[in-house]
């Protein structure tokens, strides 16, 4: 099955149009989480909760893990099987006066009565289980990396648009600065200041125009869309309000999605340990074959068994006893840094929602109270260039700093969000759900 790349791009070309596929993904999605939405249509544009179901579907990130849970699946479903039995044949030839030939042939059989075969299967349900946890972490994660994103993208959008707008403000008040030079009330001096800010806003526009650019590749290779989805992707911040937890231990342990591929990684090394235990304890094999010596045919037995005394597989147990130490400490320390984050993460939330809402309701409205005036003054023939220079560099510079508190205020919310973990419990007690692995996706 040779590499075909030229149908590979089709299909991804093709993504824009072949919706039916997504729609029923959506669907099921759904069904399972109120967050994301039933119906996708692109008529009405992709909203940031459609890409979200656009990347669990296309991140070619997810597309690899799964195909890579396939492996731990195929593992699964061939382990636990009794060895091939051995089948041996020996022939003689006695060169004396009678040319005897002498043979013998055996066939033999191991009967795993040790219990080792179970406790493979075990072990193999729990890698599988951890590949399957695995897979819900990278979901979750690509989830709020489309967010983040998402935000980053709709961010340079309105810094695009900002940038816009003042160099549209400072071309108007260019006009009047040319009539008060002209009239000799504005002195060279000032005229070159003002031409200088006006063409350092030029470059400003140029610069944000390629942070768009950058924002808007990185949100498409992250959903997994070719370039001409950009006309369909409507910017607008993501609405996201943390959920209220009690008791936070007890979320993170049922719900954290990093966690529970911990959980899953312990208990695959605990399996790996019953494993080499249970391979101290012998299996039996037997034979049983045919043959001839001196001309006398002679049926053979054969039996056997394993002493454990000296071995008794002791280096691969504490070796598996220390890995299953390692595992219990990895899911420890990995709890304690989460739920650091987490602290940390909500007081950022905290700190940034305050310092927005100050700068949206009173620093903003002071710098619009000072516009008006400035503009009235100037209507009337007076123009103050370095008041008014600097007003409107702080009226900018104080709509940029929203834009980034708005970021960064999603930012945090994202971050408490991914460590709740979904609205979902998982069952760390139980390694075998008999569940299939997600598919090659499109």
């Amino acid at each position: 099955m040779p590499i075909d790349l030229n149908a590979y791009e089709e299909r991804f070309d093709a993504r824009l149009f072949d919706v039916e596929p997504v729609s029923k993904f959506a669907k099921q999605l759904s069904d399972s989480s109120s967050e994301l939405p039933s119906q996708f249509d692109l008529k009405d544009g992709i909203s940031c909760a459609e890409a979200e179901v656009l990347a669990l579907f296309y991140n070619p990130d997810l597309r690899i893990a799964r195909l890579e849970a396939g492996v731990a699946l195929a593992t699964r479903e061939t382990a636990g099987l009794w060895e091939d039995p051995i089948f041996g044949f020996d022939g003689a030839r006695v060169f004396s006066p009678n040319l005897i030939l002498e043979y013998g042939f055996m066939f033999g059989l191991t009967i795993p009565i040790s219990g080792r075969l179970e406790v493979e299967k075990d072990l193999a349900s729990a890698a599988y289980e951890a590949e399957l946890h695995t897979i819900a972490d990278l979901e979750w994660r690509t989830r709020a990396k489309v967010r983040r994103q998402w935000s980053i993208w709709t961010a340079a959008q309105a810094q695009s648009e900002l940038l816009a707008e003042t160099l549209e403000e400072l071309e108007r008040i260019d006009v009047i600065a040319d009539h008060l030079e002209s009239s000799g009330e504005l002195n060279r001096v000032q005229r070159r200041l003002f031409r200088i800010q006006v063409a350092d806003m030029y470059v400003q526009v140029s610069a944000v125009d390629l942070e768009l650019i950058e924002s808007e590749i990185a949100l498409l290779e992250l959903i997994g869309l070719p370039t001409e989805a950009l006309i369909f992707m409507t910017p607008g911040f993501p609405k996201l309000t943390p959920p209220r937890v009690n008791d936070v231990t007890a979320r993170l342990i049922d719900s954290n999605t990093t966690l529970a591929i911990y959980f899953a990684r312990y208990q695959t090394a605990e399996d790996s340990l019953r494993l080499e235990i249970t391979k101290q304890f012998p299996d039996i094999v037997i034979g049983s074959g045919y043959g001839t010596q001196f001309n006398d045919q002679r049926v053979m037995f054969g039996l056997s068994v394993p002493l454990p005394i000296l071995n008794a597989n002791r280096a691969p147990i504490a070796r598996a006893h220390a890995q299953r130490e390692v595992a219990r400490a990895k899911a420890e320390t990995t709890f304690s840094e989460l739920t650091q984050q987490l602290s940390a993460a909500e007081y950022s939330l905290n700190l940034k929602r305050q310092q927005r809402d100050r700068y949206a309701e009173e620093i903003i409205p002071l710098l619009a109270a000072q516009a008006q005036d400035i503009q009235r003054i100037a209507s009337l023939g007076e123009l103050d260039m370095f008041v008014l220079l600097e007003t409107v560099n702080k009226t900018l510079q104080t709509k940029q700093q929203l834009i980034r508190l708005r970021v960064e205020e999603l930012d945090a919310a994202i971050t408490v969000v991914q460590i709740l973990g979904p609205n979902h419990q998982f069952d760390h007690n139980t390694t075998d759900r008999h569940t299939v692995a997600p598919g090659d996706n499109p």
